[in-house]
This record gives structure tokens, C-alpha cells and sequence, in this order.
């Protein structure tokens, strides 16, 4: 059956790295890949044409899509937007909120090729593999009430974190099937010695262990896990927790491989479909000079082939082919070191398409 890809290249370096990364879905259609591929706007460039960052039109297709490829969203020539709902990054959320996509997948891979350009020590990260397993649809980013108002004669600003056993239950399920299918460790991040709210997340996890006895569970407080990232980050290997919590670690883990730029991750609903992106920001610095690194947007479109297409052996090609053109020397200006070849955008997609060959 014919499956139904989106593409919203966004704002900033998004349309260069997505265009690399369609480039390689093309590749893989040839190579027996059934699908059709279509664009459209989100974010600051849907603002631009149609006043807001998640058109009708776009989430339209997204819902009809089995999954969906976003290169990035938001920069500077946006921020003066006074409607907060208007801004791009709205169009990111609702696309979350709309769509269910509730368990996000951030893996920290470390290439043995880029040890070097890690601020760690080789010995502290070489053969990092940690996948953080984040919930992505509620916590203190979508708790109700929250606002800014006048209270005492001063401004007051407040949120509400908020979690209920269902939800938490479902990101766990997320998280002890993944370990279950690595190495059978999970620890599970809170802050149960202050919140109410992960004391319930605690014992939530703690009643599903009960379920996965292969698994080995554990928990951690996020400032010692934050801690422990950079002391000992190989003692990880899936780590499950929060919106807000799992937005900070994840890029913490991210920049123990070198480079964010090298990073891709998934974001999944209960059907299996799933919104892939790079885990970088959309670098508004660079944009349009062909310098921007698509390697973490091809290999999203890896996890896309792995968990949304059920194209293993596809996304396994893909992973080999950047690999080798790693083992060639190439890099982006991001990953640059002496002695190695600098290379472009384009020629950086240029060398995994010849690779995935």
C-alpha cells in the first residue's frame, strides 16, 4: 500500500536540510520504497503567507499523512509577532497536540568517527548510545491554568504541571518496550523528593515494572541525572521522563556526541505515526548558506523508514551510508576538524546518496 509522506521544511535552515533528506526518500523509492511525497507550510513561513504558523490546509495533510518529515521552526524575524499564539513555534505544538504525539524518541548516538569533537573526554563517551524517552503532550507545557496576571498590586506569572496515571502510563509503555528491544535498562527521571506530580510518575512506573520483569528499572532525581549525563553519561542507556524534564536532558545528551547537528528524533502517537525532525533549531544565523548539516534530518528519516513505514532495512542503509561517508572524511562545518574534508549542504547529501548507492 502506497504510504503518504509530508514534508514542512519550516523556517531558517529547514528547507536546505529537508530538500538533502527528500533527496534520499527518493533514493529509497527507487530502491522499493512505495510512497508518495508532498510539502506544505508550518511555522514562520506559513505565517508569512497565511497570518498563522499552522495552517488549516497543513494540518489537514498531516493528519492524512503516515508520517511526517519537519526540518525546523522559529528565528528572529518573528519574534516581534505580540499574538504568542501566532508565533512559529505554535505551529510545532499543535501539530504535537492535534496529532497525539504524545512519546518523543531522542537518541544520543556518538559515531566512533566524531569522538574527538565531543567536549567530553574520549574515554567518558566513547560508544554512547542513550535513547531518552520524553512525554511530549502534557506536563507544565500544556497544564491549565496558566497565565500572567495581577495579584497584591504586583504582576504574577504561573503554570500547572500535570500529569494523570493514563498519561504517564502510556509514555512508560513507550519507554519498557524500548529497553525491552536494547539492553534491558531503564531509568526513569524525576523529582519525587519536591513534586506531587512525580511522586504519582513513580509509582506509575514503578507498577509497570511489574509487567516488564526482563527490565531492569531505576530512578534518579534530574539534577543528579543532569549531573551524571556529563560525569558518567554510559551508565544510561533508556531514560524516560517528563515534558519539561526531557526537553533539558535531551539536548544536554545531544551535545556529548559533538554535535546537535548530528542528532534525529521521532515523536509518535498511539497509530504509529510520527512527526521526524532533526533535533537542531532552525541555526536562522546560517540559513541560506549552504553551510547547515542535513545528516541529523537524513537519519530522521531513518527512524521514519524504522518506525512509522516498517522499512527496517531501508533505514539500516541509510544509517551505513552516512557511516561511510563519516569513514571518508567528510564534514559539515559543525563537525569540522583538522585534516578532514569540509564540505557543504548539498555536498554532504551529495556523498550519502552516492554512499546509500
Amino acid at each position: 500500500m502506497t504510504r503518504r509522506i509530508l514534508v514542512l521544511p519550516g523556517d531558517g535552515i529547514g528547507p536546505e536540510i529537508t530538500a538533502q533528506a527528500v533527496r534520499v526518500l527518493e533514493a529509497c523509492q527507487k530502491l522499493g520504497l512505495d510512497a508518495e511525497i508532498e510539502q506544505s507550510l508550518v511555522g514562520g513561513s506559513a505565517y508569512d503567507v497565511h497570518g498563522v504558523p499552522l495552517p488549516d490546509e497543513t494540518l489537514d495533510k498531516a493528519r492524512n499523512a503516515d508520517a511526517i518529515l519537519l526540518g525546523a521552526v522559529g528565528g528572529p524575524k518573528w519574534d516581534r509577532i505580540e499574538d504568542l499564539s501566532k508565533r512559529p513555534e505554535k505551529g510545532l505544538l499543535g501539530l504535537r497536540k492535534e496529532l497525539g504525539l504524545f512519546g518523543n524518541l531522542r537518541p544520543a548516538i556518538l559515531y566512533p568517527q566524531l569522538a574527538d569533537a565531543s567536549s567530553l573526554k574520549p574515554e567518558i563517551v566513547s560508544g554512547l548510545d542513550i535513547m531518552i524517552v520524553r512525554e511530549l503532550t502534557g506536563g507544565i507545557y500544556f497544564g491549565q491554568p496558566r497565565g500572567i496576571e495581577e495579584r497584591d498590586g504586583q504582576r504574577v506569572g504561573f503554570n500547572t504541571y500535570v500529569y494523570s496515571e493514563s498519561e504517564i502510563e502510556r509514555i512508560g509503555r513507550v519507554a519498557f518496550e524500548m529497553a525491552r528491544k536494547r539492553n534491558k535498562k531503564l531509568c526513569s527521571v524525576d523529582k519525587a523528593n519536591v513534586l506531587e506530580v512525580t511522586i504519582l510518575w513513580r509509582e506509575v512506573m514503578d507498577r509497570l515494572a511489574a509487567e516488564y520483569p526482563d527490565v531492569e528499572l531505576s530512578h534518579m532525581y534530574v539534577d543528579n541525572a543532569a549531573m551524571q549525563l556529563v560525569r558518567a553519561p554510559k551508565q544510561f542507556d533508556v531514560v524516560v521522563t517528563g515534558n519539561m524534564f526531557g526537553d533539558i536532558l535531551s539536548d544536554a545528551a545531544a551535545m556529548l556526541t559533538g554535535s546537535i547537528g548530528m542528532l534525529p528524533s521521532a515523536s509518535l502517537n498511539e497509530r504509529g505515526q510520527g512527526m521526524y525532525e532533526p533535533c537542531h533549531g532552525s541555526a536562522p544565523d546560517i540559513a541560506g548558506q549552504n553551510l547547515a548539516n542535513p545528516l541529523a534530518t537524513i537519519l530522521s528519516v531513518a527512524m521514519m523508514l524504522r518506525y512509522s513505514l516498517n522499512e527496517p532495512q531501508l533505514a539500516e542503509r541509510i544509517e551505513a551510508a552516512v557511516g561511510k561517508v563519516l569513514d571518508d572524511g567528510l564534514r559539515t562545518a559543525d563537525i569540522a576538524s583538522e585534516g578532514k574534508r569540509r564540505v557543504s549542504t548539498v555536498e554532504m547529501g551529495d556523498a550519502v546518496l552516492a554512499a546509500l548507492s
